[in-house]
């Protein structure tokens, strides 16, 4: 890659680690760009996915207090995510470059919806915490501070096996994951929101960090733009946290939503899924 391509991938990845600190979708921002440089659709998704994980690590940082007690859903549900994100990263790889590109206006199709449904879900969440006598929006509440809220086995499986689906899917394609796997949570566990939020942190990264080492050992890395991106990225995550009293998330987001409808249209209509 050309110094340009650099800059515009480094560009790229501080907007998405801007918009992935307040709104979250940072992937429709730096695929798009990279298939846009001449990167191979595989390519593009991998360097993207190794390229935004730190940032998922800093993310579940910011929330640790709100994890001191969830160590038994940790032990549980973050291997769950691990493993899918290592199968969905296998299946990634095995996949082809023809058929990822097949599959990539549909999946940016999905990650736009899933952003667009995200603000409607975490007033579900919320408003299921009011009713459930909760904090909702707030910390943690009198039931949970004495330690983690008990967590019946069959609610503990299912949340293991969609945590599981969930992370298939964000191995294979990262875009909008957080938002599937806080929807899995939400239906699974009676907990607040932000508490939610911070277990939905962590497994978002252990989903990641499981594809990225798999992808660190594919060859399909481009390390100059991966190194790049991920010193942009996590330049992009501390102003969006700067910056989160002073833009209206669901204006970010609801730009990022058009933008991955706009990249899932010109990549249909250029026919980028039959090359």
């Amino acid at each position: 890659m050309h110094a340009t391509d650099l800059l515009l991938a480094g560009l790229a990845a501080a907007a998405a680690g801007l918009v992935n600190a307040l709104a979250g979708g940072g992937t429709l921002v730096t695929f798009p760009v990279l298939v846009g440089l001449g990167l191979p659709a595989v390519v593009a998704n991998v360097t993207s996915t190794v390229a935004l994980t730190p940032g998922y690590l800093g993310a579940a940082f910011a929330q640790s207090r709100a994890l001191e007690d969830q160590r038994p859903r940790l032990r549980l549900l973050l291997p769950a995510g691990a493993l899918g994100g290592l199968t969905g990263g296998v299946l990634l790889l095995a996949s082809g470059e023809r058929l990822f590109r097949s599959l990539v206006p549909g999946l940016l199709i999905v990650a736009t919806l899933l952003l667009a449904g995200q603000e409607p879900l975490r007033r579900f969440v919320a408003g299921r915490a009011d009713r459930d006598g909760g904090p909702g929006h707030g910390g943690v509440d009198e039931r949970s501070a004495s330690g983690d809220r008990t967590m019946t086995a069959p609610a503990g499986a299912a949340a293991a096996l969609l945590v599981g689906l969930a992370a298939i899917y964000g191995g294979f394609f990262g875009a909008g994951v957080s938002v599937v796997v806080l929807a899995v949570l939400a239906l699974t566990l009676d907990d607040s929101l932000v508490r939610l939020n911070s277990l939905k942190q962590v497994i978002a990264f252990g989903i990641n960090g499981a594809a990225s080492v798999l992808f660190l050992f594919s060859g399909r890395i481009v390390w100059p733009a991966a190194v790049v991106m991920a010193a942009s990225s996590i330049l992009g995550g501390a102003l969006g946290g700067r910056l989160a009293e002073m833009i209206p998330p669901a204006a970010l987001r609801w730009t990022v939503v058009a933008c991955g409808a706009l990249a899932a249209v010109a990549f249909a209509v250029r026919g980028e899924g039959v090359q």
